[in-house]
């Protein structure tokens, strides 16, 4: 089907050329009707074959696998052929096309063209036709490798971000299991509550977070059910400042891109400090989203693995709002600060 098109396309494009010449010469006074058919209709044709001998044979052949000599000599003694084969074909109606007007004193007689005057010339207008044919190939090859380069790329940032995507969920189950096993090994009553606010996680991962893009409203509940899970794990000694500024009302989000910061505070911070609580909040308009965190940081918990969460969001940020976001963390001797700042 789309090779039809292409045949098409060609074919329209060459007919209204040639009808927009006979359009403009059709009222000059020494072209008469036949030869205006000889000239755009017959050797149009002649021409447009060589048009398309070069295009299809010549430039495939030997351009593209660079054996320059051989496709200079396929076009020069093609061109030579043509102008030899439309000499003889002027032989046929010579009055239309080896003869010309002279302007002799003041009268116009009609003198024949000679062989080499109408070899160069048509020569030139072979080098035309097989120069239109080149810049079209090029053209179409250079858009043709563009649009595969383009596919190729988006290809390759889809399964990177499936790849980033993917982290994720191990990485977040891992932190709310070992905040889960604290209260279980301490035996808990929290603990089934836990067990159903991380069911209730899982289940959005899982099932919700397929688009590119959800609703703000559903990660904003995400992220609370996870606070939520947090505040069993503390207790009542939870310290958690977490607010939201702003009218939420069909704003779209990337899904699972501020977890990340919260885990980090949590896993890294103090949340049962009464003088230093983790400090959250969003503020939120119609097209803009600030987000800021900050937590007192618990200098004995290191993780010795480090943790990939941060560099995870840090990419996903480069690939879904490029130009569209600005980061900012502050990691200072006693606290840990981010500020994002994002067009949604």
């Amino acid at each position: 089907m789309k090779k039809n098109w292409q045949i098409f396309f060609h074919a329209i494009t060459w007919l209204s050329l040639i009808a927009f010449c006979v359009f403009i010469f059709r009222d000059s006074e020494d072209i008469s009707l036949r030869r205006l058919f000889i000239l755009f209709g017959l050797y149009g044709a002649i021409n447009i074959s060589l048009f398309y001998i070069n295009y299809l044979l010549f430039i495939p052949r030997f351009l593209n696998r660079k054996k320059y000599s051989l496709y200079i000599l396929s076009v020069l003694v093609t061109m030579a052929a043509y102008a030899i084969g439309k000499y003889c074909v002027g032989l046929l109606f010579v009055d239309d096309v080896l003869m010309h007007n002279v302007m002799v004193g003041t009268k116009a007689t009609r003198q024949s063209i000679s062989f080499w005057s109408y070899f160069v010339s048509t020569f030139f207008t072979s080098i035309l036709f097989v120069f239109l044919s080149i810049i079209l190939k090029f053209s179409t090859d250079w858009f043709l490798n563009e649009r595969i380069q383009r596919d190729l790329e988006n290809q390759r940032l889809s399964a990177e971000l499936a790849f980033l995507k993917s982290q994720i969920n191990p990485h977040f189950l891992f932190n709310s299991l070992n905040s889960i096993y604290s209260l279980a090994y301490q035996h808990s009553e929290n603990t089934p509550g836990a067990i159903l606010k991380l069911s209730e996680i899982m289940r959005y991962m899982l099932y919700e977070c397929n688009d590119n893009k959800v609703d703000l409203s559903k990660e904003l509940q995400y992220l609370q059910n996870y606070i939520d899970l947090q505040k069993i794990r503390f207790g009542n000694n939870a310290q958690i400042d977490y607010k939201i500024d702003g009218e939420v009302t069909d704003q779209k989000i990337v899904p699972l891109l501020l977890i990340a910061f919260i885990e980090n505070a949590f896993k890294h911070g103090i949340g049962n400090d009464t003088q230093s609580p983790i400090i959250m909040v969003i503020s939120i308009d119609k097209e803009h989203l600030q987000f800021y965190i900050e937590n007192k940081k618990y200098t004995n918990n290191r993780d010795a693995i480090g943790g990939i969460g941060l560099s995870n969001v840090k990419r996903r940020l480069d690939l879904l709002y490029p130009g569209k976001y600005n980061l900012q963390i502050r990691d200072e001797i006693d606290t840990y600060t981010c500020e994002l700042s994002l067009v949604l």
